[in-house]
């Protein structure tokens, strides 16, 4: 038969309920709610302790993907790039080069002259005589000639041969060119003889410019 609490309610005593008698047995209506966060700290706790427990990378250790590696090359060695004749020149070849290129500076500066010469004395109202015009063309004409016989006498080191003989080509061209133009002034021609051997000198010292730089060319690739 069913206790009578004070209320009348049954299964009470007095004084006390279910609810009550059930709050003082389990203070806690969810202990599962600790769970979780103790799982936590756990694997926190876990993952410190493993990670304190791996070896430190070596120093030498290379990272793939890092960037540009710098190699460091032992004292004393050099590194030459394709093409660029792996050193300095021999003396010989450095010798020759430098009186082409002093030839070649001499034969630009007659060049002036004669292109100065022949539009002074074509210039209307006439700027050169023809006095002064046939001196300063006969002393480009000698000069050339003087310059062609500087270059044959030198003897080109091996493997610029062919480049010598282009060389002498060209100024032997301008040594016959500053003849003609000066053989012009002296004629009866108009001028039109005088005027194509100029520009026949200019061109043919602009050919041997360019040979020249093909000569320092082919002596630093051997």
């Amino acid at each position: 038969m069913p206790l009578q609490g004070v209320r009348g309610e049954p299964g009470e005593l007095p004084g006390h309920s279910y609810r009550s008698l059930v709050m003082a047995v389990n203070p806690d209506p969810k202990p599962g709610r600790w769970i979780l966060p103790l799982v936590i700290l756990a694997m926190i706790a876990f993952t410190y302790f493993f990670v304190s427990a791996l070896p430190e990378a070596s120093p030498d250790t290379t990272l793939v993907g890092s960037g540009p590696t710098t190699t460091t090359l032992a004292p004393g060695t050099e590194t030459t790039s394709p093409g660029d004749g792996g050193g300095d020149l021999d003396p010989e070849t450095q010798a020759y080069l430098d009186e082409v290129d002093a030839i070649n500076a001499e034969l630009q500066v007659l060049d002036t002259e004669m292109i100065t010469v022949n539009a002074g004395f074509d210039a209307e109202p006439r700027e050169i005589p023809f006095d002064e015009a046939e001196s300063r063309l006969e002393a480009v004409a000698n000069d050339t000639t003087a310059l062609a016989a500087r270059l044959a006498g030198l003897t080109p080191p091996t493997g610029l041969e062919t480049n010598h003989q282009a060389l002498q080509s060209n100024i032997d061209l301008c040594a016959a060119a500053a003849d003609e133009a000066l053989a012009g002034l002296r004629s009866t021609d108009t001028g039109e003889l005088r005027q194509a051997a100029a520009a026949a000198y200019s061109q043919a010292a602009s050919d041997f410019d360019t040979e020249v730089q093909n000569t320092h060319g082919a002596a630093n690739s051997q």
